[in-house]
């Protein structure tokens, strides 16, 4: 006989970490249009954070800086707890209706997983309520909620390849200072393919078989690597080539763009030089966002 339990018993709060592709080379194009990626990816300890309690009826309500942003927009979270309650369900633990509170701290629309990591912190929650086959199963179908709720269910600094559902994640990743930056204008994802020059380029180089062990392993390698959309994006929206130019001068040992932007972050040495240059840059660029943080090494969990 099914079990009519919520899966959910008890409150719980959840992270949904900033995801920075730290390199993304685009290395072929499927029939179906979806583009072939290989990318480096990590977490941030910046990000949206998820309440969610049993209720009487089902409930999301979202607040923070970039609340406005989403309001008219379909939420990830609700289709991420469509596709839970169907594995709950299957599984004889269905899931009860749930107050939601999303609390938006990124930015939207902005190359770092915000709308794939809040679906993503969600999902990863509900599982461990679940029966581990029915866990295991919603794992395998988060891609179809979008290609990046894969890598960030994982929530480890990984190597993706395929669409991004082909994780590969690395033993051994240092904690990293950054600073991440955006302009407050969005850019198209889809603009951004369509005005790539070349969509076969070299894939990125392996990485070590243990890993980066320190900051300046991870530089080397980054070093020769790129983000490919970097370009075709930055002809889009000028803003990116700013503020990648302005966390050069205030210190960044590498700067790139995240994803298909317009998110731009630094690497810095020491937390001190990344406040120091989040603290200045603000006053220089006070319509971006601005905000030190660091990047989690591999043994770092998201906050809950």
């Amino acid at each position: 006989m099914a079990r009519s339990v919520p899966a959910a018993p008890a409150p719980f709060r959840a992270t949904a970490p900033a995801k920075l592709n730290l390199a993304l080379h685009v290395t072929g194009q499927r029939a179906d249009g979806y583009h072939l990626l290989d990318m480096l990816v990590a977490f941030t300890a910046e990000g949206d954070e998820l309440r969610v309690t049993p209720a009487a009826q089902d409930r999301l309500v979202v607040d923070g800086p970039f609340a406005p942003a989403l309001s008219g927009h379909a939420n990830s979270l609700d289709a991420a707890l469509a596709l839970a309650r169907a594995e709950a369900a299957a599984a004889g633990a269905p899931i009860g209706p749930l107050d939601i509170l999303l609390t938006k701290n990124l930015p939207v629309a902005a190359g770092i997983g915000g709308g794939s990591a809040d679906a993503a912190a969600l999902l990863s929650a509900l599982a461990r309520h679940l029966p581990p086959h029915a866990a295991s199963a919603l794992a395998r179908r988060s891609v179809e909620l979008g290609a990046d709720v894969p890598m960030c269910l994982a929530g480890v600094p990984s190597m993706a390849r395929g669409i991004g559902e082909v994780l590969s994640p690395l033993p051994a990743f240092p904690r990293v200072p950054v600073v991440l930056m955006n302009p407050g204008h969005p850019v198209s994802t889809p603009q951004v393919f369509r005005h790539l020059e070349d969509r076969n380029q070299p894939p990125l180089p392996l990485p070590p078989p243990q890993g980066f062990s320190d900051f300046a392993a991870l530089l080397g390698y980054l070093r020769a690597a790129r983000n490919d959309l970097q370009p075709a994006a930055s002809a889009l929206l000028p803003a990116i080539a700013d503020g990648l130019a302005a966390l050069d001068r205030h210190g960044a040992a590498l700067s790139r763009m995240s994803g298909s932007g317009a998110t731009v972050f630094g690497l810095f040495v020491d937390d001190g030089g990344a406040e120091a240059a989040a603290a200045a840059l603000a006053r220089a660029l006070p319509g971006w966002w601005v905000r030190a943080t660091h990047i989690r090494p591999a043994t770092e969990e998201p906050s809950a």
